[in-house]
């Protein structure tokens, strides 16, 4: 029993030596690290496996028809707002039908009119298995993978992945936007393969293929036979074709006119993968090969095309068609994170359809009221410096007209003042930064009394009274001290009750309602003072389109719309890259803005007014005019029941506007936009029902009482009405 014992203490102890507890631990660990990977490769392939199969849903097929991709043509349309739906008509109607790139150069070539050594050159070179694969080389992806990450670069798309790419314009290079381009590329191309054959294929390859020289922007064979060779691409020789064809891997570094040496390494790389395939004999290989080109590069060669008359020069874009670009730009950058001058390639090369939302009657008016002098002078004084800007929108933002000078417009993407220029907006800064939030928070109504006396503020570390008032003139004017009721303090542009309603409210408050809630994109950090906000003293000044855009919370219900000239944009693929929202931010309450309405009229409506000039026969009008205290600048912004429309006009650069010899703003308004006001829809703003027309007393302001002898019509908020004067009017 002793011997037992022994034994089994000296296995106990073995079993316990540090070198094999090491071990299991050290196996444990190798198995559990095991198990993990194996865990966390499951969940990475599942994860990617989901990844890939959402582009399966999300991809259409491209169109490669040709009437879509043989001149990359962008339309501009615009839709005609009474169109009757049984019309077998289309509703769409071209407002500017070639948006292109001026260097352009585009031909459309049917493939039984391209040789067979141009399709085979072409085909040898960018994808020498295209009659076997089913549009994704796998193969030949999986090498550029493998050689990428070796650090040496070499593309794996096929033509039929490159005929998407050029048709769609979807070329992201960089980060997880390449990464998800190639897969949706992918399926692109195999539904591509499942709908087109490989002639329609190829042929729509060719014939959008980019072989530029960075002089001129050449698309196709066709155009590229006609520039480099001065011939027609039947014409073309097998050295030509394999000279053309070795430009494609980069146009630019490789074409025969700028870069010859590189060009005849390519055209022998296209020849020998030909050979290899027996696409071409010994033969015909050292013809080609001994070839000696004759370049000619002609810059001002005519390329045929059945969409010739697309191709005519239309003369300079109008100004809504400029903003209509600049907007499409914008928005085809951030729906595909790239900069604006990609952006800009990518419209310029076409494909697009974009619908606008101009009225187009309302346009050619205002152009040609703009152009003439009459309406802006008392009498004719000739041609001068005069400047001017117009434009008017619908109360969703939609904008109808634009125009941005009084001159005939001679230059495409021309200045705009209606969307660029940033000049003082003057007095018609009080209804959006004073008197709409002040009447909001309840501070005022229609009927609020308030002296005609400045405030103190501190200017210098120094006590001073604040604003001076001026006239129409321009000239300043002492405070009269009189008591006034809020709608007379505004339809006579009076500094002081704004200056008080801020100073109730802080110059922050105001600033910031203008800037977060009425989208003045000048203001500065500067503009947070009482000069800015109180009469239109900014360091910038504001564009004439917010300025314009703003006040269309006075005639939809205290809604702001983004503004826009663009309302859907369709690229090549017939996705629907951007279409504009019906969202809204509700600045003001309903009863707010009509208040606010009602107020304005009586700057038209009054004998007082300033803006008195622009009284219409049938239609109502609420508005302001902003005149600067210099005389540089004057607006006017009028709310009419379909449309907000706002002019201004200045000399550049800046100067005192001659009084004596310009109209008053209202007038040069009514002038350009009252005939198309007088024919609206509408002629009366509709009244809510939380606002009440009711009498007040002239002497308090206050609701009329029984015993009151002088009353008279104003407008309140449901929710904020004074109360009943007692009579007691001493």
């Amino acid at each position: 029993m002793e011997n037992i014992k022994k034994t089994n203490n000296r296995k106990k102890s073995k079993s316990r030596h540090p070198v094999v507890k090491a071990l299991r631990v050290f196996g444990m660990v190798i198995l559990s690290m095991f198990l993990i990977l194996i865990i966390t490769v499951s969940i990475f392939a599942t994860a990617l496996t989901i990844y890939i199969l959402n582009f399966a849903d999300t991809t259409t097929t491209i169109s490669l028809d040709n009437g879509v991709v043989s001149s990359n043509i962008t339309r501009i349309l615009y839709e005609n707002p009474d169109y009757d739906e049984n019309d077998e008509n289309s509703n769409q109607y071209e407002l500017y039908y070639a948006l292109k790139n001026p260097n352009k150069k585009v031909a459309w070539v049917d493939i039984e009119n391209i040789p067979q050594h141009v399709c085979d050159a072409y085909m040898y070179t960018e994808d020498e298995r295209f009659k076997d694969h089913d549009g994704v080389d796998f193969k030949r992806t999986f090498g550029s993978i493998i050689y990428t990450l070796l650090g040496n670069k070499q593309g794996g798309s096929t033509i039929t992945q490159q005929t998407i790419k050029n048709v769609t314009g979807d070329d992201a290079r960089s980060g997880t936007q390449s990464v998800e381009r190639k897969i949706r590329e992918i399926f692109r191309a195999i539904n591509v393969e499942k709908t087109y054959t490989k002639e329609e294929i190829l042929q729509c390859y060719l014939n959008i293929i980019p072989l530029g020289d960075g002089k001129q922007d050449i698309i196709g064979v066709q155009a590229a036979a006609n520039y480099y060779f001065s011939k027609d691409v039947s014409e073309l020789s097998l050295a030509e074709a394999a000279s053309l064809a070795g430009m494609t891997i980069a146009p630019t570094d490789y074409n025969p006119n700028t870069n010859p040496e590189n060009n005849r390494t390519r055209q022998k790389y296209c020849l020998d993968k030909m050979l290899e395939n027996g696409a071409i004999s010994d033969e015909e290989y050292n013809e080609a090969l001994n070839e000696k080109l004759k370049v000619t590069a002609d810059p001002d060669f005519s390329s045929d095309t059945e969409y010739e008359s697309e191709m005519d020069d239309q003369g300079p874009t109008s100004y809504f068609v400029d903003a209509v670009i600049n907007q499409s730009i914008n928005e085809i950058a951030e729906n595909y994170g790239i900069t604006a001058e990609e952006a800009s390639d990518r419209l310029y090369n076409g494909g697009y359809t974009i619908i606008s939302t101009v009225d187009i009657d309302m346009q050619h008016k205002i152009e040609v009221e703009m152009q003439n002098e009459y309406n802006f002078q008392n009498y004719s004084l000739g041609a001068d410096e005069l400047q001017s800007g117009f434009i008017a929108m619908d109360y969703k933002g939609n904008v109808k007209a634009v125009v941005g000078s009084r001159n005939a417009k001679k230059d495409s993407r021309s200045w705009n003042n209606a969307t660029m220029a940033t000049r003082s907006p003057g007095s018609c800064i009080k209804p959006i930064a004073s008197y709409a939030p002040a009447l909001e928070q309840d501070i005022i109504t229609w009927s609020s009394m308030y002296k005609d006396e400045p405030i103190t503020i501190k200017v210098g570390g120094k006590d001073t009274k604040w604003p001076v008032n001026y006239s129409e003139t321009g000239d300043s004017a002492n405070w009269s001290n009189q008591n006034l009721f809020t709608f007379q303090m505004l339809q006579r542009s009076l500094n002081t009750m704004p200056a008080q309603l801020i100073k109730k409210m802080t110059p922050a408050y105001s600033y910031n309602f203008l800037k977060e809630k009425l989208d003045i994109s000048t203001l500065t950090e500067k503009d947070n003072d009482y000069s800015a906000v109180t009469v239109g003293g900014m360091t910038n000044g504001t564009i004439l389109e917010e300025l314009v855009g703003a006040y269309s919370i006075f005639g939809n219900g205290g809604k702001k719309y983004e503004t826009t000239y663009v309302s859907s944009i369709v690229n090549a693929d017939g996705d629907t890259i951007f279409e504009h929202s019906d969202g809204y931010k509700q600045v003001i309450s309903e009863s707010t803005a009509f208040v606010m309405n009602k107020m304005m009229q009586t700057v038209v409506t009054s004998n007082d007014g300033t803006g008195r000039e622009a009284n219409l026969n049938k239609t109502e009008v609420a508005a302001k005019t902003g005149t600067t205290t210099d005389w540089k600048d004057l607006n006017f912004v009028g709310c009419t029941p379909d449309y907000v429309s706002g002019v201004w006009i200045g000399f550049d650069p800046q100067k005192k506007i001659p009084t004596n010899e310009y109209q008053n703003i209202a007038a040069i308004w009514k002038n350009i936009f009252g005939d198309i006001a007088e024919t609206e829809k509408h002629h009366v703003f509709e009244q809510p029902d939380t606002v009440k027309e009711m009498k007040y007393c002239t002497a308090t302001g206050l609701i009329a009482g029984d015993y009151c002898y002088s009353t008279g019509t104003g407008y309140y908020k449901q929710t904020n009405i004074p109360e009943v004067c007692s009579g007691n009017h001493w």
